[in-house]
């Protein structure tokens, strides 16, 4: 399947994330000839285990995560971070967990927006918010080169984009950048042959990242 990249608006320092950022970001996006296409949307969810007996604990991983991709409605992908384990099961598999009670959904995000065309590019940008409440947490935004699925046969042309997306969103002066960082996917077992599993991980990645940064907004207020 065609690369992917997952980058997060990281804002600057005394900044928060809001509308109009998201909006800025869109234009943008436009303003490259990117060509609108249509909305998508993904699900991520932290579990936590429900335990009845303490000594369960040890044996149960603390926390993993749960991630619906658009691009595999028949799949959910687990992860946990702790033993960098990445798994891709059918989607009914959240129906069995609701039916076991051995893990609570703690908090759930949806990332959704617009999907654009650029040439060999297609482009996401979402935002990112509470499954119950409109509260923008995130912005995020998806770069999938069509022509190639090896990691680092895409990595020059990839680098080379975002940065002339980089440089693009620049002169809008907004109050942050956008913000690339790549797992190591070897740590996961995954090969450099790109997959849906590499996707679920680049959410974590950016999932963590963004409980990163609100701790850090949240201890300066």
């Amino acid at each position: 399947m065609p690369l992917k990249w997952v980058l997060h608006w990281q804002p600057n320092a005394g900044t928060t994330v809001n509308t109009q950022i998201l909006n800025e970001v869109s234009q943008c996006v436009e303003s490259i000839n990117g060509v609108k296409e249509g909305r998508w949307k993904a699900t991520l969810t932290y579990y936590k285990p429900m335990l009845r007996d303490q000594s369960q604990a040890p044996e149960l991983p603390r926390d993993f995560l749960g991630i619906s991709l658009p691009e595999q409605p028949n799949k959910y992908y687990f992860i946990i971070r702790g033993q960098r384990i990445v798994l891709e099961a059918d989607s009914s598999i959240q129906t069995i967990m609701e039916k076991l009670q051995s893990y609570k959904s703690r908090v759930a995000l949806y990332f959704e927006g617009f999907q654009y065309q650029l040439g060999d590019f297609q482009l996401r940008v979402g935002k990112v918010t509470p499954t119950h409440s409109d509260n923008l947490r995130g912005i995020i935004m998806e770069v999938e080169y069509l022509p190639l699925s090896s990691l680092e046969k895409s990595r020059q042309v990839m680098e080379e984009f975002v940065d002339i997306w980089q440089e693009a969103i620049s002169k809008r002066s907004l109050p942050g950048h956008f913000m690339h960082i790549e797992p190591s996917f070897v740590e996961y077992g995954l090969s450099d042959h790109y997959s849906s599993q590499h996707t679920a991980v680049q959410y974590a990645t950016v999932m963590a990242q963004l409980i990163a940064t609100q701790s850090v907004q949240a201890a300066r207020n």
